[in-house]
């Protein structure tokens, strides 16, 4: 107990989240130091990551749009397709994109058609994460667990298929 004279121990405040804001009781004002609400990125800094990520991945069609991925010496062989014979899920991706740049269809889909489908989900989920940053909503954007289940087992349907023999005209 606190002797006469002398002031009662203060009690550290606490911090983050759970610290509260003293109020002075004689006269119902908070303390000067009061907490300010975070300020909001302006437009071009919430635009500048998918517009980062917008130029790598236009970077990367370009260069391979101009570089054919069918001629040899261009690009490195599929590991897995030279030294066991078995076509992976990637195997064709960048003859793909080679097709897709050039507006080939036909030929994208059929070099890899799970590598189209990327380019356009990648396309959708752009675009979502443009519009979210541009009116400065946060850009939560996961998968569920059943979508992703799917997701790969559809991929690794994909792969077992177009290694058998009936499944030759999966092959890139």
């Amino acid at each position: 107990m606190p002797s006469a004279g002398t002031a009662p121990r203060a009690r550290p405040a606490p911090s983050g989240h759970n610290a509260r804001v003293d109020v002075d009781h004689r006269n119902n004002t908070a303390p000067a130091t009061a907490p300010t609400p975070p300020v909001r990125a302006g437009l071009a800094a919430r635009l500048a990551a998918p517009a980062g990520v917008l130029a790598a991945v236009a970077g990367a069609f370009a260069y391979v749009g101009a570089v054919d991925p069918g001629e040899p010496g261009h690009y490195p062989a599929c590991p897995l397709l030279q030294f066991t014979g078995v076509y992976c899920p990637g195997c064709g991706g960048l003859r793909s994109a080679h097709a897709f740049v050039h507006g080939d269809l036909t030929t994208a889909l059929q070099a890899n058609a799970p590598a189209v489908l990327g380019y356009l989900a990648f396309t959708v989920l752009w675009t979502v994460w443009v519009v979210r940053a541009a009116r400065g909503r946060p850009v939560g954007i996961a998968p569920g667990p059943v979508l992703t289940w799917t997701l790969g087992a559809l991929l690794l349907v994909f792969t077992v298929v177009r290694n058998l023999p009936f499944g030759g005209w999966l092959h890139p």
